[in-house]
């Protein structure tokens, strides 16, 4: 049975205008952007079969073209029209922030670093440069390394920090491994990069460690 032959509450789309999007499961939600199924399939089963074969939306979402374009269904246009939208995520998170929203609005602060870190497959060090007010500056990756950690180094933090004029800092690193747990090693830079920026006058606010979880340092009195 097509979808357009579903009772209408039950059809994605209008289910969505009429509940809001946090009312699809993944596969509605994936239907929708899909739009078509293909023969013998509508768009959610489509979606329930590519969620299935992923292993999940986020493993979708985080597909090579290659991975991403091997499915029956799914092809170069669909993999730059879904480009497309987590870009457009990531830029409209970013606004949010840099509005002056990352420290009143702790959420989109970790939606932000989440969407940025998440994903990679190495440890990637990032800063939120705040001025006095405490308004983003600028997002910058830092530092990169392999699976097993990232070199910090504070002087050039302490750099960077006096080129933005900033006032605070709120670090971030992630995990690739998933587990957000804070390693001693993590709690020694923090200390070093804190003691660092001291001695300019930059305070550390925070330092979020990014995996399947977000933890930060300023809940656990870690800094």
């Amino acid at each position: 049975m097509a979808i357009t032959d579903w009772p209408a509450e039950e059809r994605p789309r209008e289910k969505l205008l009429t509940k809001g999007s946090a009312a699809l499961s993944d596969a509605e939600l994936l239907a929708i952007f899909l739009r078509t199924g293909i023969q013998g399939k509508t768009a959610v089963d489509l979606s329930r079969d590519l969620l299935s074969g992923f292993g999940g939306l986020r493993q979708l979402l985080n597909a090579s073209q290659l991975e991403f374009c091997a499915h029956k269904g799914l092809g170069p246009a669909k993999y730059s029209l879904l480009q497309a939208v987590l870009e457009m995520g990531r830029r409209h998170l970013f606004e949010n922030v840099s509005r002056g929203d990352a420290l009143t609005s702790p959420g989109e602060t970790r939606q932000f670093l989440a969407a940025h870190l998440r994903d990679f497959a190495h440890e990637v060090f990032a800063a939120l440069f705040l001025d006095q007010r405490h308004r983003v500056i600028c997002y910058e990756e830092l530092f990169s390394g392999t699976i097993d950690g990232a070199s910090v180094h504070p002087r050039e933090v302490v750099k960077k920090a006096l080129s933005y004029n900033a006032a605070a800092i709120i670090f971030a690193h992630n995990h690739p491994s998933g587990v957000a747990e804070p390693s001693t090693a993590d709690e020694r830079i923090t200390q070093r990069l804190k003691e660092a920026l001291s001695l300019v006058d930059v305070r550390v606010l925070d330092h979020f460690v990014v995996g399947d979880d977000i933890v930060s340092f300023a809940e656990r009195g870690l800094l």
